[in-house]
């Protein structure tokens, strides 16, 4: 899961910073979560596509590209995007 969330915005947003973290095991036994240790993840993109954009309109923009992946074993998706001119998120 991982190295496709990672392949799909590399792919799609071309980021400047892109982490992924895998946050699954602090859910682990909560109520939704499929507990196969791919289910919940935080994202921290840097990436001149999200220049001029809302917060909402980043948000849609990661979202569209692992709608796959939000229809199936990803639960939870937390995500911090900026444009370069803004810093790390």
């Amino acid at each position: 899961m991982e190295q496709a969330i990672r392949t799909k915005i590399e792919s799609g947003l071309a980021p400047e910073h892109l982490e992924v973290i895998n946050e699954s095991h602090l859910h682990a036994g909560h109520q939704g979560s499929p507990g196969t240790g791919n289910s919940h993840f935080r994202l921290k993109i840097v990436a001149e596509a999200f220049a001029g954009k809302s917060r909402l309109e980043r948000h849609r923009m990661v979202n569209e590209l692992l709608a796959d992946e939000l229809a199936g074993e990803l639960h939870a998706l937390a995500i911090r995007a900026a444009a370069p001119d803004e810093g790390k998120p």
